[in-house]
């Protein structure tokens, strides 16, 4: 294992037991992997967007400080809850946009083409986090594995470590998830 993988778990174990401190030594070794992160999020939004990867992930950062319990076993786990916090604080800027200008001016998200399979289709950020929350109550681990891999960015092995599952079973949720969001979208268009 190279060592700043085994030192950001080991700090990660160190934050999971109460070690306050411990975030803050790993923010640092992990920060480059989570503003590419933001950065793909932010790529996909029009020139001159007011929230900018760096702001994205000090605001994950602030709400990771803020955050009561956390328990991790890896590295996968952890970006994970990243990939939650930033799709929440996203969803939240864009609902709040949306309240703004009344659904007029939000800026609208391209799906990867690994979640559109090679479709050239954009929607709203709200549209897709509505879509996923109806398929996560159809089917939690399906939800997550989408979460996980869209806008966490982890691998399907990543995601498997994470679930606690095969990479197989990853790969079937993944196809099945796209499958049922592109049609989740296309109908609410």
């Amino acid at each position: 294992m190279d060592r700043p993988g085994h030192e950001v778990t080991q700090l990660l174990k160190a934050w999971s037991a109460g070690e306050a401190t411990a975030l803050e030594k790993i923010m640092p070794l992990v920060y480059r992997e989570l503003h590419g992160i933001a950065h793909r999020y932010m790529a996909h939004q029009r020139p001159g967007h007011t929230l900018q990867p760096t702001a994205l992930v000090h605001e994950a950062y602030v709400r990771l400080v803020d955050s009561a319990e956390v328990s991790f076993e890896n590295r996968a786990q952890f970006f994970a809850l990243c990939a939650q916090v930033m799709r929440r604080i996203l969803v939240d800027w864009a609902r709040s946009r949306q309240a703004e200008k009344r659904g007029g001016d939000v800026p609208p998200l391209q799906l990867d083409e690994a979640l559109a399979a090679g479709e050239e289709r954009s929607l709203d950020l709200v549209a897709l986090d509505d879509a996923l929350k109806a398929l996560t109550a159809e089917d939690a681990r399906q939800g997550r594995v989408v979460e996980l891999r869209f806008f966490g960015g982890l691998s399907i092995d990543e995601t498997a470590a994470v679930l606690k599952v095969s990479p197989k079973t990853v790969k079937r949720d993944w196809n099945l998830a796209r499958g049922w969001l592109r049609h989740e979208l296309r109908r609410s268009d």
